[in-house]
């Protein structure tokens, strides 16, 4: 860098210089976040889980079920078949 230019100030170099090193910074802080999205990945100490996201659960919910009548049944059966005349 030899030689600085004569109508350039000093406030305006430190300018280049912050908004340079602001730069810099935002490309780290950019890169770590799209690093910690993906899976595979370790960033830090380990995966924490979000405070304000609620816990995924192991397994999925309990399967419910009911017993239906011979008519219910026959009333199902003919709604079905309804449906499937329709395409």
């Amino acid at each position: 860098m030899g030689h600085t230019p004569e109508h350039v100030s000093i406030l305006q170099w430190a300018g280049v210089a912050v908004l340079a090193a602001a730069a810099v910074i935002w490309v780290m802080v950019l890169a770590r976040l799209l690093r910690r999205g993906r899976p595979g990945t370790a960033v830090g100490t380990g995966a924490r889980p979000l405070g304000a996201l609620p816990r995924q659960r192991e397994n999925g919910p309990h399967r419910e079920s009911v017993r239906l009548t011979p008519a219910e049944e026959a009333a199902f059966a003919v709604l079905v078949r309804r449906l499937g005349d329709e395409h």
